[in-house]
């Protein structure tokens, strides 16, 4: 896929404007939200826009675009949905999971962790992302109403 192909689906994902209490970005377009962007009006904040942000970002500092072909979709919507150090520790411990040898989870994407994701199964990345939520809501229950769509999300429905 590419980034073209993958930000539409993030899109789709993120949905259009939201102002929910709960939601740590507070006010929210695309997924593009008020907390990490306080210069932007947010409510008139075109598809364009978005796509642009994404792209320079969250697409390349994330780098993607070097990880197996299978893993780029579901990586790169969970950077989006959870922020590159988190997505990228999310990897680190399923290649640890995966692989013979330990790379350190330091949520650095770097040549060390690209290469141990070369052996790396999608559902396995997927399922550390799913075990991700769950720790996360045990830890706050206030966003237990999130858990349903995040874990659709995460399996790409």
């Amino acid at each position: 896929m590419t980034f073209n192909e993958i930000i539409e689906i993030v899109l789709q994902h993120e949905g259009g404007y939201v102002n929910d209490k709960d939601d740590k970005g507070g006010e929210t377009k695309y997924g593009i939200t008020k907390r990490f962007y306080p210069h932007l009006d947010i409510k008139n904040l075109t598809k364009e826009q978005a796509r642009d942000i994404y792209y320079k970002d969250y697409w390349i500092p994330s780098k993607a675009y070097k990880l197996p072909l299978e893993l780029q979709y579901a990586y790169f919507d969970c950077v989006v949905n959870t922020g590159q150090s988190r997505a990228v520790k999310i990897l680190q411990k399923a290649c640890n999971n995966k692989n013979s040898f330990a790379i350190k989870e330091d949520g650095l994407i770097g040549a060390a962790t690209i290469s141990a994701a070369t052996r790396l199964e999608s559902d396995r990345f997927i399922s550390y992302r799913i075990l991700f939520y769950s720790l996360l809501i045990s830890d706050n229950p206030t966003q237990e109403k999130f858990w349903y769509g995040w874990y659709k999300r995460a399996k790409g429905a």
